[in-house]
């Protein structure tokens, strides 16, 4: 299993989650969060922002589901500007419910 992140203008967060969704991937948590990418903020007219808001949506799919699931967040998370987000993959090596103290793996 794969735990997926990913960073996303809070503007797409909406679509990102309805893209997912649709294919049929509903488990997922989404949280506000704020930071800078490589090019350490953005500048408009004389104002510079050092961190930009952004949404992390978190998902844990199964190893096969991963390709389409990225898929998925690219291109509804997609606006072609600086700050579109980042994805990031991991495994998982253990899951636990905690109502039923059982491992999901």
């Amino acid at each position: 299993m794969k735990m997926i992140r990913a960073i996303v203008r809070p503007d797409k967060t909406e679509e990102v989650v309805d893209s997912l969704a649709s294919a049929g991937y509903v488990a997922l948590t989404k949280m506000d969060v704020i930071g800078r990418g490589k090019q350490k903020g953005i500048q408009v007219d004389k104002i510079y922002y050092d961190e930009l808001p952004k949404t992390m949506i978190l998902l844990v799919a199964e190893d096969d589901a991963t390709p389409q699931i990225v898929d998925l967040i690219n291109e509804s998370a997609f606006t072609g500007s600086f700050g579109d987000g980042k994805i990031f993959i991991s495994p998982v090596d253990e899951a636990y419910t905690v109502r039923t103290r059982s491992s999901e793996l």
